[in-house]
């Protein structure tokens, strides 16, 4: 069953209206018509409903709530990715896959080694653009949020951040000690010191990937006393292919 989002004021009195791109989709991609049965989320409080079409216009559909869907497919590990700027089309990708692994929201991040430089205009248009890609990703995976992609930012507006996590982790191929295991290995323990379940907490992780040529050695010296800088391993991952490890373990391993 295809899902759509849509904001709270497009719904009242037990019915929803759909409009804007989503009306091309249904009635000449998918050619739904009056009777068919959509998923709809409410994107302002994650509430999924299924609805019937109930009426079909070329600005609108319309359709009425046939019941409420109860259980959520987000997770309770909070993950916000903050991506080196990596080149090319790579950022879509990364975005693509963590949206639909399951992350909160994905962060470009202007970084030492970063090749790719963007000015104000291009900005604009490449977040715009990444967005709608998140988007649909998320009505591909049937995610109960549009994961949120920020606009790019610098190291220092990371550091100011990082105190909002429960945890915040760099991936870096220049270390050699501690592991993600192990740091996934302390978040688990102390929960359990601290008498909390899993499934009854939400749990924040920030993580950093660099760009193609990786973290600076100067931007780690930033994050030493702040962060759990970690290795992903023997082997040297593609920008990205880090994400969409890191991503996955971290659920994998933490999700309720």
């Amino acid at each position: 069953m295809q899902k759509f989002f849509v904001n709270n004021n497009q719904i009242e009195s037990g019915k929803i209206n759909i409009n804007g791109e989503d009306v091309n989709h249904i009635v000449n991609v998918l050619r739904l018509n009056t009777n068919d049965e959509i998923q709809i989320c409410n994107i302002d409080t994650s509430e999924n409903y299924i609805a019937q079409i109930t009426n079909c216009t070329k600005s609108e559909v319309i359709c009425k709530i046939l019941n409420k869907i109860e259980e959520t497919v987000e997770s309770n590990i909070k993950i916000d990715i903050y991506q080196g700027l990596p080149k090319a089309d790579k950022m879509e990708l990364i975005i693509q896959k963590t949206t639909e692994i399951g992350v909160r929201s994905i962060v470009p991040v202007e970084m030492e080694r970063s090749i790719v430089k963007l000015d104000a205009k291009d900005r604009q248009k490449k977040v715009e653009r990444w967005q709608k890609i998140a988007e649909v990703a998320a009505k591909q995976s049937k995610r109960d949020i549009i994961p949120k992609v920020e606009n790019c930012i610098n190291i220092k507006e990371i550091l100011n951040r990082i105190n909002n996590y429960d945890k915040f982790i760099v991936a870096y191929e220049e270390e050699k000690n501690t592991t993600l295991k192990q740091v996934l290995k302390s978040i688990k323990e102390q929960e359990l010191l601290d008498g909390e379940k899993f499934k009854d907490k939400n749990i924040t992780i920030g993580v950093l990937i660099g760009p193609e040529g990786g973290i600076d050695a100067k931007e780690i010296e930033l994050f030493k006393e702040k962060a759990s800088i970690v290795t992903l391993g023997k082997r040297i991952l593609r920008t990205e292919t880090a994400p969409i490890v890191i991503s996955s373990i971290i659920i994998y391993e933490l999700e309720n």
